[in-house]
């Protein structure tokens, strides 16, 4: 009976965690929140180890339980958390670190005046101050650019909401309504975590609830090193690049080894590039979050996030390179080099697992943010979202379309409707591309074409498109896929073509054109068979000409069947 009794509280925890996901969308007040979903929401012990968590975006895999002990490491002992007592956090540099537009609330839970777990979560804010607007900028060169900075500090203290902080929240960001409105959201979303928490304790008793938990934590890790011994045992390397660094200076490599073993899986970054000028840096925290991200795509992936899986894992690197950079470098691009990282695991590892892992996907979040007036309402507004893109092909089928990035996991793009009503563009056009690449016996998914006409009197894009001169990688005699970029076509015609661009200014009828990378291919394009090469020519995935050239198509009338 005892048995059943600790699946359900596991269960009763992890529904925990969905309700606080579901909190946090509906209460929160950007759109890249409750569209995008670019949040994650979780549930610790009180040493931090993960016991469940609501994924939105996969690149906070590994900052929730991480973010929890770097709270502990600063309030302890003379010091301690109280009940009532919220802590807010975003520093780069430390646990659960990623840039400072990704915000985490830390919520201490207490029975009886016991510290029993936290809830915690970590969101997207739209704009948190800095330079530029939506606080991200590719040519900022220190941390101090790119907006406000919380050092783990306490915005509830035994209860009462600390008015000073907000005060300067609101009178330093370009949305104070948004941010505080995601400020207050992440607060309700913790507190009913809380409650949840402190019901299953009062329904199953706090010593069952501990014992659940223990062998929650203990089932993860066996699960997981099963799943390790089915990947073959071995030393493997590989080195990927950082193509800019927003001042024209590059490449800057990434090197890795992995290790593995029945028991072990080691992730060394030691031997990569120097922390560099510019915002195309990541923290070592962010390195591990991406390391777990891919570590449990090829070991748990159909089992509920909790800490005991990451017990075999291990990230390796010496502080101050481009993967493990230290305070004060600018970090608020940080995302690229944390897909360039998975990437390059996943690269690394894809031919030893194949069945596991496809061929390289589009690698960049393209995140793009576009700022003004809005033509209507008069009020300024800032269009924040990653973009969608191609994946690559695998051993059994066609690689997926219109994804976003595996940094992104979960998360949605923003529909065309909300775009067009909160922000002074219009999207003219929103298609999948034929550009080339990822030809082969199953086909890379192509890339996309969003166009953003501007209908504001003046606007600015900010944007960062890494892989505008790296193919996405083909497998198994694949061909690479394609290129991610941005373009500016002027309203009098002329065209400038972007990979990373800071505040670019924007006439009224100027088109913002953001072009995604198409997937790798698998295998050798021709073994693809004739009716499935017929029907991409008919869905307009490829032109005849590369049908041609690359199937070995002859000119014939097209006469797919689906």
């Amino acid at each position: 009976m005892e048995k059943f009794k600790l699946e359900i509280i596991q269960d009763a925890l992890i529904a925990a965690g969905d309700e606080m996901f579901k909190t946090l969308e509906r209460t929160s007040m950007s759109p890249i929140i409750y569209e995008s979903l670019d949040y994650a929401v979780g549930i610790t012990d009180t040493k931090g180890e993960l016991l469940a968590q609501g994924n939105g975006v996969t690149a906070f895999l590994a900052a929730l339980d991480s973010v929890v002990r770097a709270t502990l490491e600063k309030f302890h002992d003379s010091n301690p958390l109280k009940k009532g007592d919220i802590v807010i956090a975003n520093t780069p540099y430390a646990g659960g670190g990623t840039h400072l537009s990704d915000v985490s609330i830390i919520y201490p839970v207490f029975y009886k005046d016991e510290l029993v777990a936290f809830t915690v979560n970590k969101a997207h804010w739209t704009e948190l101050g800095g330079t530029f607007p939506g606080s991200v900028s590719t040519i900022a060169t220190e941390i101090y650019q790119e907006g406000l900075h919380f050092p783990f500090i306490k915005i509830s203290s035994e209860g009462v909401l600390n008015d000073a902080i907000i005060d300067m929240i609101q009178v330093n960001v370009r949305l104070p309504d948004s941010t505080l409105g995601d400020l207050y959201a992440g607060i309700a979303a913790a507190k009913v975590g809380a409650k949840r928490i402190v019901s299953i304790i009062e329904k199953y008793g706090l010593e069952t609830y501990k014992k659940a938990k223990d062998n929650f934590l203990d089932y993860g890790e066996r699960m997981c090193i099963e799943a390790l011994k089915a990947i073959p045992n071995g030393v493997y390397e590989g080195t990927s690049h950082i193509e800019d660094n927003g001042f024209g200076e590059g490449p800057f490599p990434i090197k890795a080894k992995i290790t593995i073993t029945d028991h072990e899986f080691i992730a060394d970054f030691n031997g990569s590039h120097p922390q560099v000028k510019g915002a195309t840096n990541l923290a070592f925290s962010g390195l591990v979050t991406g390391c777990r991200s891919l570590f449990k795509a090829i070991t748990t992936p159909q089992m509920a996030a909790n800490g005991g899986a990451f017990r075999p894992m291990k990230v390796l690197c010496a502080p101050g390179t481009i993967v493990s950079a230290k305070s004060p470098s600018a970090v608020s691009v940080y995302y690229e080099v944390l897909i360039t990282s998975i990437d390059l695991i996943w690269k690394i590892l894809a031919p030893l697992i194949p069945d596991k892992l496809p061929a390289g996907h589009m690698r960049s979040v393209c995140a793009t943010f576009i700022s003004g007036i809005h033509p209507e309402t008069n009020q300024f507004y800032i269009q924040a979202e990653p973009l969608a893109g191609g994946w690559g092909a695998s051993i059994h089928h066609d690689g997926n379309r219109g994804q976003l990035s595996c940094g992104s996991g979960e998360s949605y793009n923003i529909p065309i409707e909300i775009r067009e009503m909160r922000y002074g563009i219009q999207v003219e056009q929103y298609a999948f591309h034929n550009e080339g690449g990822g030809f082969g016996e199953f086909q890379g998914g192509n890339g996309q074409y969003i166009d953003y006409k501007i209908t504001s009197d003046g606007a600015h894009v900010t944007a960062a498109f890494l892989g505008a001169k790296t193919k996405t990688w083909g497998m198994n005699g694949g061909h690479d896929g394609s290129y991610n970029y941005f373009m500016i076509l002027r309203k009098d015609g002329s065209k400038e073509r972007h990979s990373l661009g800071t505040n670019i200014y924007l006439e009224k009828g100027d088109i913002v054109r953001c072009v995604t990378a198409t997937g790798g291919g698998y295998g050798n394009p021709l073994k693809r068979s004739g009716n499935s090469v017929l029907l991409d020519l008919k869905n307009g995935y490829i032109t005849q000409e590369q049908a041609t050239q690359y199937f070995n198509l002859s000119n014939e009338p097209i006469s797919a069947q689906p």
